[in-house]
């Protein structure tokens, strides 16, 4: 390894990369994590709307696959969210917005259900109880008493910030290491302390201003799919880069191959924020989906909405539908093509982007 590869973040870590995968909720697969953390980075598993035993499966399955560090992704409620409760025919009329997508993979639209998501206190302690090297949180910060568990475990806790703002407030809430998320990154826009539309910083921008605001490790993630994101992110203060995009298009990920497809190609070229997938925030691919259902109208607020077009999401995924699916990609998506080998491999990305970053930066010394 060279000089760039010791940084605070991977010392922190006990990784020999500071590179981290970004987790996926959906789409985070056994394979893809083990790969980035046996290649010497940080593999990361995505457990949105998993239950507490499927928590426990998961990170004995990851146990299995590798020994090397990885962490678990948890949702925290945004302070001061209260979570909706649609009566019968409230959810009857968001079903029917929905009815055509439903139709066209053809599965018959649900029942209410009693609930949308887990009890994340019961998450929380699952994951905690499986003892990852990391326990990383978006949309908030994590509670004294569950930062204080997981240092009592020795697991490092990560935070995820939008603004220097937020990344005050973590650090003040006692995190380990902030993970920098700019406005290109994929995905869900991550804000908690205002509208993720008013938090809409380029990670460029965003990653020197949080370095220069916080003493704890910081990790850029938005825009970086190859060795050159990752420099430039290490130039600008980053302790570590986190990608996302890049590894959702490698044969390891759980993203169907029509969605593996869709990020190589030159739609990528155009993303789009949309809230039409899940009722919160995202950037993605256009499809059918994110252009039929701009008319924020049209939305049941965020879990709803995410768990009933989940219903058909999971379906067109097994179809191989992708307009019918969530496409998040960032902004740096058009660049996955040149990055990813003719094999798609995980553990080959890994070395193209170090392989590159070692050029630029050892170049420079």
């Amino acid at each position: 390894m060279t000089a760039w590869t010791s940084t605070p973040f991977s010392r922190l870590l006990n990784i020999d990369l500071p590179i981290v995968l970004g987790p996926f909720g959906g789409v985070s697969s056994i394979g893809l994590t083990a790969a980035v953390s046996e290649g010497g980075g940080l593999g990361s598993f995505g457990l949105y709307g998993y239950d507490p035993d499927r928590i426990r499966a998961t990170a004995h399955a990851l146990n299995e696959a590798t020994t090397k560090p990885y962490a678990l992704n948890l949702w925290l409620p945004i302070p001061g969210e209260e979570p909706p409760q649609p009566d019968e025919a409230e959810f009857a009329a968001f079903v029917e917005v929905l009815r055509p997508y439903f139709e066209a993979v053809g599965v018959e639209p649900p029942a209410r259900p009693a609930g949308y998501l887990p009890d994340v206190d019961g998450q929380i302690q699952a994951a905690l109880e499986a003892e990852p090297a990391a326990l990383s949180f978006v949309f908030g910060v994590p509670s004294k008493e569950v930062i204080d568990a997981a240092h009592a475990r020795g697991i490092i806790v990560m935070g995820t910030a939008t603004t220097v703002e937020e990344a005050l407030a973590l650090e003040k809430g006692g995190v380990d290491a902030i993970v920098a998320s700019g406005m290109e990154a994929g995905g869900h826009k991550v804000s908690f302390l205002d509208k993720p539309e008013n938090s809409l910083i380029g990670t460029f921008s965003l990653v020197p201003q949080v370095a220069d605001a916080v003493a704890v490790p910081v990790v850029a993630a938005g825009g970086v799919a190859d060795g050159r994101g990752v420099a430039a992110a290490l130039t600008l203060g980053a302790d570590a880069v986190q990608i996302g995009s890049a590894f959702l298009a490698t044969k390891q990920s759980a993203a169907s191959n029509g969605y593996r497809a869709a990020l190589r190609s030159p739609g990528t070229r155009q993303t789009v924020l949309t809230r039409a997938y899940s009722g919160r925030l995202g950037r993605g691919i256009p499809n059918r989906i994110a252009r039929e259902l701009t008319d924020p109208r049209l939305h049941a607020p965020f879990p709803v909405q995410n768990w009933l077009t989940g219903q058909f999401r999971a379906k067109a995924a097994q179809l191989d539908i992708p307009e019918l699916m969530s496409l998040w990609a960032g902004q740096s998506a058009p660049l996955i093509a040149a990055a990813l080998d003719s094999d798609g491999d995980a553990a080959h990305l890994m070395q193209r982007i170090v392989d590159s970053t070692s050029r630029i930066l050892d170049g420079r010394s």
